[in-house]
């Protein structure tokens, strides 16, 4: 019996890739930078994230938005990212797949030990290459959170903060709403 031979010429690595880590069973994984990450927020981690969520509901019911944790696709680059919160347009919403940090109106990161850095740099400079309007950067171990406006090609054009928690932070239009940050 002889060994079947498969030509993996034609196989686009990105593509193969995103394709992977959408079909690990168990855990949710991202990538970032072509590494494989999981998904494993700790309880500290997810009282943050719910905490913005809560804030934010009854605004985005107003405005036809939602907010989750759907995948976001970074076409033509290695990543997959999995945000801790992203606001969408409501029909966005049902999409099945992944959709891009364009179509968001705000993306939310909350660090943990294990991925601070990537979510303080290499998140933050996708974010805004792929034209996400707003990042808010919740960041546990300093304990303040900054708000990154006005994407562009090189980096976020505005950035405000970063604010010690127990310091509101303002979300510009659409949302119009100070979050309190007290018990991040």
């Amino acid at each position: 019996m002889s060994a079947m031979s498969h030509d993996y010429a034609d196989v686009d690595p990105e593509s193969a890739l995103k394709y992977a880590v959408q079909h690990i069973k168990g855990d949710r994984a991202q990538i970032v930078e072509g590494a494989i990450e999981p998904v494993s927020p700790t309880w500290a981690h997810e009282n943050a994230a719910d905490l913005i969520r809560e804030q934010l509901g009854p605004r985005l019911r107003e405005l036809g938005l939602r907010a989750g944790s759907g995948n976001l696709d970074l076409p033509g680059s290695s990543n997959w990212y999995v945000p801790d919160l992203a606001v969408v347009p409501a029909e966005l919403a049902k999409t099945e797949g992944a959709l891009l940090p364009d179509q968001t109106l705000l993306i939310v990161e909350v660090t943990s030990d294990s991925n601070g850095d990537t979510d303080r740099t290499v998140k933050r400079r996708r974010y805004a290459e792929y034209g996400a309007p707003l990042y808010l950067l919740v960041d546990r171990q300093e304990g303040a959170c900054t708000l990154f406006s006005e994407p562009g090609k090189l980096g976020y054009t505005r950035v405000e903060g970063p604010y010690p928690f127990g310091t509101p932070v303002q979300l510009p239009s659409p949302f119009d709403l100070t979050l309190d940050t007290t018990d991040f």
